[in-house]
Order: structure tokens, then C-alpha cells, then sequence
């Protein structure tokens, strides 16, 4: 199993609608072959005292996918390019995590 977290910080103002796209394109993502998990989270509020928050124009992608092979393949998806077009100029920055089980 493969796991990635994807730290997306928006341009200020913009992460509502990154996320609109962002939510269109889940379905498309579920039913990759290997897609165990794909979905974004942010900030809990309210949220304990130990929390660190990542603010505002901030949001994480939590991803599980069967292998490496099947996580390659989503890079290159026709609906992840077209994502990834669409929404290229509202994103200030862009950190992947790609993890393995420990």
C-alpha cells in the first residue's frame, strides 16, 4: 500500500474553489483501479489546544492507493490533467508526501 498526503496551500481566497473542483473530480478518482482512499480535510474547528493549523487557504489530501504502479497511473489520468489545469493558476503551493506503511 501506498500513502500520500498532499499539503495544497491556495492563492488567498481561492481554496473554496479549488475544493469545488477538487470534489468534482473525486469520483472520477474512486474509481481508478487501485484507489483505496482520496479525499481533502482541513482545520478542524473547534479543535483541541495541541492542534497546529495550516489556516485558511490550506488544505490536505489524504490518498491509500493499492500500489506505486496504481498511483503513477493516477498522476497521468486524463481527469487529474484537466484538474490540474483548471485549477494550476488559483494554487500558491503544492507539497506531496509519498509514504510507505511502517
Amino acid at each position: 500500500m501506498v500513502h500520500v498526503i498532499a499539503v495544497i496551500t491556495a492563492k488567498p481566497g481561492k481554496r473554496d474553489e479549488i475544493l469545488r473542483h477538487f470534489h468534482a473530480n473525486i469520483p472520477a478518482v474512486l474509481a481508478e483501479q487501485g484507489c483505496i482512499e482520496y479525499g481533502p480535510a482541513i482545520d478542524a474547528d473547534p479543535a483541541p489546544p495541541v492542534q497546529t493549523k495550516y489556516g485558511p487557504d490550506t488544505f490536505v489530501v489524504i490518498e491509500k492507493w493499492e500500489s506505486m504502479d496504481a498511483l503513477q497511473a493516477h498522476a497521468v489520468a486524463p481527469h487529474m490533467k484537466a484538474y490540474a489545469a483548471t485549477t494550476r493558476e488559483l494554487i500558491a503551493e503544492r507539497v506531496i508526501h509519498v509514504l510507505s506503511p511502517a
